[in-house]
């Protein structure tokens, strides 16, 4: 009696695959086996564009100018007196968590504006955003103060009637 090899019948695969058998359905040529093409030489065809289609970005170091639009007059800029935009972050959180969840949640949405705006240099969407933000605030705070005096007048009613009977 003989013993079997150790790994099966000679000229097949450990695992039972036929050798040149790609157990991906790959074609031949394809994939991993192949060269990648060289990315360091462009197609034919491209170079220096033509004149007339604009200057080339300027050298590290050389002033930058000579193309592309002026800025917009009017709404871009600093703010006005160069004081910070306020984003009514902190009252925001404050009135969510003590007054008013829905209005707060809204006062908080517009309070994280103002600080992405401004740093776009929308410079009014950020001052939109700070007074809709301050507004909200406003309104959750009010609307607490509502809640409590009915509150208050319901429980003074219900003392009155207490009493009276």
């Amino acid at each position: 009696m003989t013993t079997p090899p150790p790994y099966g019948t000679p000229g097949q695969d450990p695992y039972g695959q036929q050798p040149g058998h790609d157990p991906y359905g790959q074609q031949p040529g394809y994939g991993y086996g192949t060269p990648q093409p060289s990315y360091g030489t462009p197609p034919p065809g491209y170079g220096t564009p033509p004149p007339g289609y604009g200057t080339p970005p300027p050298e590290y170091g050389q002033p930058v100018g000579g193309y592309g639009y002026p800025p917009a007059p009017g709404g871009f800029g600093p703010p006005p007196g160069g004081a910070p935009i306020p984003n009514y972050l902190w009252q925001s959180i404050v009135v969510t968590l003590l007054c008013c969840l829905p209005a707060g949640i809204v006062a908080i949405v517009f309070s994280s504006r103002v600080q992405s705006r401004q740093a776009m240099g929308d410079i009014q969407g950020a001052l939109d955003a700070s007074r809709k933000a301050k507004t909200w605030c406003i309104v959750s705070a009010a609307a607490a103060v509502a809640v409590w005096i009915i509150y208050l007048i319901f429980w003074i009613a219900i003392a009155g009637a207490a009493l009276n009977d």
